[in-house]
């Protein structure tokens, strides 16, 4: 029988005289994961406030929103704002907001999640808020209400995290966060979580919103939901469906603005003059929402005021890993990004980096940009975690930049009359970046960067891009 390290030097330490100190052994590099699907303990709901989760409402400028979790021993939902001073009094003029409370019994036990809706906020004020559970109110946590009509901002866009979220996945949200500076608001292009992988979901969304911390709390948060975000349901029928997982509606406190048939993960959110439109590709594909979003999308675009409009979802429309685009969502939202003339689709699902500024190709947008032709929008597909997609045939010649083995994170200036559009690789090179240009004529012209991009980004065979092996999963 083979026997281990440690008890070896258990053994010897029984014979060791008294002057000879005692030999521990050297901890396992890799320790042994846990079974597929079982809980981890530090996830248990406490008597304290975790997962606190800071949305805007519809209007940013005037409402904001929170979602947080205790254990069952905090049975309502009760917050308090004020303004923010320089002293140490914030709770002195605080107001008490009282919200919902609903149960969740996951692998990790029962627990509570609490929703508050601040509203009749000032815009372009500086607040503090902090929640309650029983042990007492969390920590004051600041955040600024959007400006009234439009002023320049920053705002962070992030691909599936997914996998390995809190191992792999958080260092590139903190590393965005931390480069970024002061930032208005992060987008997710859904798939957050796995809910299909190795882990209990319950334990996927602690490591989520651990990943993010504070700045979750302090940052208003745009999530769009990916196909992760449901779990299998059997009909009565016995055919296999799709339902939303119990998590979502309860972590997010998000606008009650959305298409019917996806009321809980369609909304739009206007923040100092770019109007945030999100979608549910799954409803469309999966639940029968596709018709209502599509009516839905183009109201809010015809009534939409902003001076931008982008567009937030998880399916993309022009693929850089699948070998067929989402063919379904593209006949159905297509014609209405180009008839409304949105400015730019954010999307996710493919875990590979691909950019579309003209769909005839590269050549064309380029071409299109020397010209200082009228050009969009632009379709951008992202990954933040760690799972990886190898790039389609048409990744040489449809997107004007692609990438695959690689977890990035963007940065989009939004000024009066451009966007400005970085995407950084982990360690922060860049690696991709354009500027959209609103002319006298209210079309937009690409211009792209003349700043040194990093080199393309490729598997070659079984190696990677690291010189190290290549992850990137063949989509077939």
């Amino acid at each position: 029988m083979k026997t281990s390290l440690a008890a070896l030097m258990s053994a010897a330490s029984l014979f060791a005289g008294p002057a000879m100190a005692q030999v521990v052994a050297p901890p396992d590099p890799d320790p042994v994961p846990p079974p597929a699907h079982a809980p981890n303990g530090r996830w248990e709901a406490r008597s304290w406030a975790d997962r606190i989760v800071l949305t805007p409402a519809a209007d940013a400028a005037r409402g904001a929103a929170v979602a947080w979790r205790t254990n069952t021993t905090q049975a309502t939902a009760e917050a308090q704002i004020a303004v923010e001073i320089d002293g140490p009094l914030l709770g002195h003029t605080a107001r008490t907001v009282t919200g919902t409370t609903a149960p969740i019994e996951t692998e990790n036990g029962r627990a509570n999640y609490h929703q508050v809706r601040f509203d009749g906020l000032t815009p372009g004020t500086r607040y503090v808020y902090r929640v309650r559970a029983a042990d007492g109110w969390s920590e004051w946590l600041p955040f600024r209400t959007a400006a009234e009509g439009f002023a320049p901002f920053r705002f962070v866009y992030l691909g599936d995290t997914q996998n390995d979220i809190l191992e792999i996945g958080s260092r590139v949200i903190r590393s965005a966060l931390k480069e970024a500076g002061p930032i208005g608001l992060v987008v997710h292009a859904g798939d957050l979580v796995a809910q299909r992988g190795t882990k209990v979901h319950d334990d996927e969304w602690g490591e989520w919103t651990e990943a993010g911390g504070r700045a979750f709390a302090m940052t208003a948060q745009i999530p769009a939901a990916g196909n992760h975000e449901y779990v299998d349901h059997i009909l009565a029928d016995g055919t296999e469906s799709r339902r939303l997982g119990p998590h979502w509606p309860l972590q997010f406190a998000l606008p009650q603005n959305g298409a019917q048939g996806a009321e809980q993960t369609s909304y739009f959110v206007d923040y100092q003059g770019v109007r945030f439109i999100i979608l549910d590709g799954t409803a469309a594909l999966d639940l029968g929402a596709n018709e209502s979003q599509t009516r839905w999308l183009d109201q809010t675009l015809a009534s939409s005021t902003a001076r931008w409009n982008i567009a937030l979802f998880h399916q993309p429309l022009y693929t850089c890993a699948r070998p067929e685009d989402t063919e379904e969502l593209k006949a159905a939202w297509k014609p209405i990004f180009d008839a409304r003339r949105i400015d730019l689709v954010l999307q996710g699902h493919d875990h590979c980096y691909g950019r579309v500024s003209d769909p005839a190709g590269a050549e064309a947008s380029r071409a299109n940009s020397d010209a200082g032709l009228p050009q969009g929008p632009v379709y951008v597909v992202s990954v933040t975690g760690s799972k990886m997609y190898g790039l389609n045939d048409r990744a040489d010649t449809q997107p004007v930049r692609a990438a695959e083995n690689t977890e990035l994170y963007q940065l989009i200036d939004v000024a009066e009359d451009r966007l400005n559009f970085r995407a950084f690789t982990a360690t922060g090179g860049l690696y991709d970046a354009f500027t959209l240009v609103r002319g006298e004529d209210g079309r937009n012209r690409l211009v792209e960067t003349e700043d040194t991009l990093l080199a393309l980004r490729r598997c070659d065979g079984a190696a990677g891009p690291d010189d190290r092996p290549c992850t990137a999963e063949i989509k077939d």
